[in-house]
């Protein structure tokens, strides 16, 4: 396929780029097209003119959904970056949030998902009614996530360690022991603790928590028999057993809720957790806005855990 001979670089728009995005994140032309409130002909047929003038054929079926070819795959990260741009052009000298349409991508596992995102949408939707949140899993953060424009921030307690990244501590939590108060009593001592079975996190790939990695530099051994990829992994497995997980204290608001909890039966450092983004976005009106939100949300939890 070759490129539009005809074609000039004005032929393409904020739409078209846009439009780019949504197939390439949704994996469908149908769920792009609900995703932007469009027919599913006017998808196709802008992905027709797209096609043309790149030159390429942009996604290709796999399975029952399509992906991206590899030259769609560096036109997405382009794209990004060109709409945070257009972003950034309309506004300058300030931002008016009732007037925002438009995708906030954020990179967060699911403690800080939990904790955070669902009050920051409430919160940042009262003032702009035309905005969308997509959540990403951040896994280990890399600086490229927030370099290429894959997302706007990354909530982490580990932030990637580059001189373009800039990061602000939003809250510390502390870890507890919880437990299935039906099938076991609470860890009354630290050998109580050792001689119980445990499951714990470890992300992808092979990242274990920091209290885990901390515990194992004192010398503490425990009988640890699962490992799951995520804090949303630890409920079914100590429900109904008499497993012990060892994780931040405000996940018993949400994910661990209904569980029993004591104190580590040794002390154990908190937990921080970042807000990180790229320095690109630091005096972004736009930008401003969401940080400052997020800091109201996370203050509010901060009270809570004090």
């Amino acid at each position: 396929m070759e490129p539009m001979s005809h074609f000039d670089h004005l032929d393409l728009d904020g739409h078209l780029l846009g439009l780019l995005l949504a197939v390439a994140e949704e994996g469908s032309v149908t769920r792009a097209a609900q995703r932007l409130g469009l027919t599913q002909s006017a998808v196709s047929h802008a992905l027709d003119k797209l096609r043309a003038i790149v030159g390429d054929a942009l996604f290709v079926r796999s399975g029952r959904g399509i992906v991206p070819t590899a030259r769609a795959e560096a036109l997405v990260q382009q794209a990004r970056l060109l709409l945070e741009q257009m972003r950034g052009f309309s506004t300058v000298g300030g931002f008016d949030a009732a007037r925002f349409e438009g995708q906030i991508t954020v990179a967060a596992n699911d403690l800080q998902r939990d904790l955070l995102l669902p009050a920051w949408l409430q919160r940042l939707r009262a003032q702009a009614p035309g905005l969308r949140l997509r959540v990403v899993p951040s896994g280990v953060p890399r600086p490229e996530m927030l370099r290429d424009g894959g997302c706007q921030l990354v909530l982490s307690p580990r932030p990637p360690e580059a001189a373009d990244l800039v990061q602000n501590r939003l809250f510390d939590d502390r870890y507890a022991v919880f437990y299935d108060a039906a099938r076991r009593p609470a860890p009354a001592s630290l050998a109580d603790y050792l001689a119980a079975e445990h499951v714990t996190v470890v992300y992808e790939p092979r990242r274990a928590l920091d209290l885990d990695q901390w515990l194992a530099e004192q010398g503490v051994v425990r009988q640890v028999v699962a490992t799951v990829p995520g804090f949303a992994g630890l409920p079914a497995f100590v429900r109904g057993s008499r497993l012990l997980c060892t994780a931040p204290s405000r996940l018993g608001l949400g994910l661990l809720g209904g569980l029993a909890s004591v104190l580590p039966p040794l002390p154990c450092p908190t937990l921080p957790m970042y807000a990180i983004w790229h320095v690109r976005h630091q005096a972004d009106a736009l930008h401003q806005w969401l940080r400052g939100t997020l800091d109201e949300v996370a203050a509010t939890v901060a009270f809570e855990a004090g």
